[in-house]
């Protein structure tokens, strides 16, 4: 007997958390047909009537019952709020580096190489890289190319003081053609030859001392500061100078990557085609909207993670917080319950009364924590290590898909933490309820 109690639980509450996963996972489309059938059930027959005003009833009494019911709203508010937050760090990580690239240009590194740091391309291969076909040409019919080096320095963070990493790029004129979007917004571009810089605008407000006229010292060197970029995209956490005069400086005599408009829609196939034709360049190329899409994927992938373990532990704390409040409500409103079963109310009617009940609370809950994930986290500026083991400012960003997934989960533990007061409500003794009063 003892053993079949045990088994029966487990099972219950294997499907319930199978149910649960199930229904996070469902698409709009999905959760929208089931809300659809349940409207209909409830308009059109004549058990969802009488559930239906079951569940006004209960309804009527929350406002006696706000104290307990505030527990399911502000613990399913908390439990969406920190889920969406936490994605929202990870969608807008993703949102800027996908912006940094697109399908116009492609990035060449040595083969086998993820990632700048660990790219090398020699010089002497910069002209050979430059006749190839598929890459576009300027106005006087030369090559749009341009070489880059990137170097890691230390500055001083603009809220502690404490030495981050930042990246320090070194790139040729053609770099500004490669990339339209950037543009000076305050002081003017760098000479070439000179230790001057401009820095994007997540980077001036992210490390002190980057203001324009300013000067830092870098490599034991001292570079003035010219100009600010703006590029609403990764490059914006950069700071950037003539690259011959990076290479001086750090006594760098290669490139680390390259960077090519291409010719048209076909120019990357022929570029890449050339590429492995060529025997002297051993070099692996990608769009840059491809290369910078895979740099987001570890970290992406890592936050989403972390974002459920950490919604479900404190998912488990709020249905239990439903459990609790709901089996108290089913408790002091006996007399209620019994009352509406001898006049009969069945079963079913009763189930779906509390059910109802409780996912309203958790549909006020879930848009709660939505509204201040949004309120607070929406475009938030933050930094984190990048792919060269630099700084990359990026901005939360809450997007509606985001607030859903959180609206589900809202509903999910209302569905759970509902679910067995629910059963104990069409379960409660009709004479004892009624004796006990």
């Amino acid at each position: 007997m003892k053993k079949n109690f045990w088994m029966g639980n487990l099972i219950a509450v294997v499907c319930i958390v199978l149910g649960l996963v199930a229904w996070i996972m469902l698409p709009w489309q999905g959760v929208l047909g089931v809300v659809v059938l349940l409207g209909l059930w409830l308009a059109f027959t004549r058990t969802g009537r009488v559930a239906l005003a079951a569940t006004r009833i209960g309804i009527a009494s929350l406002p006696q019952r706000w104290g307990a019911s505030s527990v399911i709203i502000v613990g399913i508010a908390g439990v969406v709020g920190v889920l969406v937050a936490m994605l929202a760090m990870g969608a807008g990580f993703e949102a800027t580096l996908k912006q940094t690239g697109n399908e116009t240009t492609a990035i060449l590194l040595r083969g086998g190489s993820q990632a700048e740091t660990n790219s090398v391309i020699t010089r002497d291969q910069s002209p050979l890289i430059g006749s190839l076909p598929g890459i576009a040409k300027d106005a006087q019919g030369r090559a749009v190319v341009s070489g880059e080096l990137s170097q890691v320095v230390n500055l001083p963070t603009a809220s502690t003081g404490e030495d981050a990493n930042a990246q320090f790029r070194g790139v040729s004129d053609a770099a500004w053609a490669i990339r339209p979007n950037i543009r000076i917004i305050e002081g003017r571009k760098f000479n070439v030859g000179v230790r001057e810089i401009v820095v994007g605008q997540g980077a001036k407000g992210q490390y002190r001392g980057l203001d324009v006229g300013k000067t830092i010292k870098l490599g034991n060197q001292d570079w003035t500061v010219v100009g600010v970029f703006a590029a609403g995209d990764a490059f914006d956490s950069e700071l950037w100078t003539d690259i011959e005069t990076l290479s001086s400086a750090y006594d760098r005599r290669a490139f680390q990557s390259v960077t090519v408009g291409l010719d048209g829609k076909e120019g990357f196939a022929k570029l890449k085609a050339a590429l492995d034709d060529d025997p002297r360049l051993k070099l692996d190329v990608q769009t840059t909207q491809d290369y910078y899409s895979k740099q987001t994927r570890q970290l992406t992938t890592i936050i989403t993670w972390l974002s459920i373990v950490i919604g479900a532990i404190m998912a488990v704390g709020a249905v239990f917080g439903a459990l609790n409040t709901m089996y108290a409500a089913v408790a002091g409103r006996a007399r209620e319950i019994a009352t509406m079963r001898a006049i009969g109310f069945r079963g079913l009617p009763v189930v779906m009364a509390v059910m109802l009940e409780t996912m309203l609370l958790a549909l006020l809950g879930g848009v709660l924590g939505g509204l201040i994930a949004w309120a607070i986290f929406n475009g938030y500026s933050v930094a984190t290590l990048g792919s060269n083991f630099s700084q990359v400012v990026f901005q939360f960003k809450v997007t509606p898909e985001l607030l859903w997934s959180g609206l589900k989960w809202a509903l999910g533990i209302g569905l759970v933490g509902g679910l067995f007061p629910a059963l104990r409500a069409a379960r409660l003794p009709i004479t004892q309820a009624l004796r006990a009063i």
